[in-house]
């Protein structure tokens, strides 16, 4: 192990981890692998709005889950940091290659400010899932589209669900077990 990696600090390692699980693509291609025929979706718009979903869905899993944890902040500025970065370097090779200017950032800013409104709109649903789905498969073209409301209520609690072992193993403090579908 280099001396850089033993010297940093377990929030720094765990936004690095957290950032690498929301970019990681492998629960993507099997949940796009599963979409049925007759979703009534493009299937390229389901990918990439699930990896944007994914992306925001560990970013909101920091700030959910470690709402009470003083270093809450620290944690979600490392990961959020790596993401604009990531972001940035997309959005410049996507430029260079098509010759047109996109902030990929600025688009997980707005998919995250939507699904945040969503869930505002909905106070009374039972667990996140319920709003997200929907919402997700609106962003895809389709909002009564059963398959693709599934696949994006899948996608919100796997990577939570995810977040949430994680930052117990790392004996980060995970509000009461986390279970995002209990609030």
């Amino acid at each position: 192990m280099a001396p850089e990696e033993e010297n940093k600090s377990s929030i720094a390692q765990a936004g690095e981890d957290l950032f690498h699980f929301a970019i990681e693509r492998e629960d993507t291609k099997w949940l796009l692998s599963r979409l049925p025929a007759e979703a009534s979706v493009k299937p390229a718009a389901v990918e990439y709005e699930l990896q944007i979903l994914k992306i925001i869905s560990v970013g909101w899993s920091i700030s959910f889950f470690l709402a009470e944890w003083p270093e809450k902040q620290q944690l979600s500025a490392i990961f959020w940091e790596a993401v604009r970065e990531f972001a940035q370097s997309l959005s410049t090779t996507t430029e260079m290659m098509t010759g047109q200017s996109i902030d990929y950032f600025q688009i997980v800013k707005d998919r995250l400010d939507g699904y945040l409104e969503a869930l505002r709109r909905q106070p009374e649903a039972r667990n996140p899932e319920a709003v997200i789905g929907p919402e997700f498969a609106r962003r895809c073209g389709n909002a009564d589209d059963l398959f693709t409301v599934y696949t994006g209520g899948r996608m919100f609690h796997g990577a939570t669900s995810r977040v949430r072992d994680y930052l117990q193993a790392a004996n980060l403090p995970a509000a009461d077990g986390g279970n995002p579908s209990r609030h």
